[in-house]
């Protein structure tokens, strides 16, 4: 139990991992000048449209990461054996990082492509979204409704 336990925490932590460390190499990207920046800055229908888009998917994918904690707790657990429960919940919450992944590349890209900071608040809601779905033993444990050993 407990390796199964590990391996499904190894494997949050390595999508979290990717999740912060994929953003910052687009960041990277973007201030070494290697992707152009500023290529909408003059156009205001493309920034309306760009800015547009990302809110809106900030708006529809953001609640729907959270919403996916529900998910959890409908399962029905007790006829279920633990690698299966835990691979599941290691699928869920890959689903939640990439839609908040996903709110997050397509905002940095708006924000450096129209030199708008629009982009820039819909990253930091992502962001604070992310801190409700941080990898942790007692997160595993208490949204699977597992009791957690006491010599842990």
């Amino acid at each position: 139990m407990n390796t199964e336990i590990r391996q499904a925490l190894r494997a949050l932590y390595i999508q979290f991992f990717s999740f912060a460390l994929i953003p910052v190499l687009l960041i990277v990207a973007y201030e070494t000048d290697i992707l152009s920046v500023g290529l909408y800055a003059e156009d205001t229908k493309m920034q309306y449209i760009m800015e547009t888009i990302g809110i809106l998917i900030t708006i529809a994918f953001v609640p729907l990461a959270l919403i996916l904690f529900r998910f959890i707790h409908k399962w029905k657990i007790e006829n279920v054996e633990l690698p299966t429960i835990l691979r599941r919940y290691v699928y869920l919450c890959m689903g939640r990082f990439a839609l908040l992944e996903v709110v997050v590349l397509l905002n940095v890209v708006v924000s450096y492509s129209t030199l708008n900071n629009a982009g820039g608040f819909c990253i930091l809601v992502a962001l604070a979204a992310t801190a409700f779905c941080l990898p942790s033993k007692k997160r595993l444990y208490t949204e699977l409704n597992m009791q957690q050993p006491a010599d842990e």
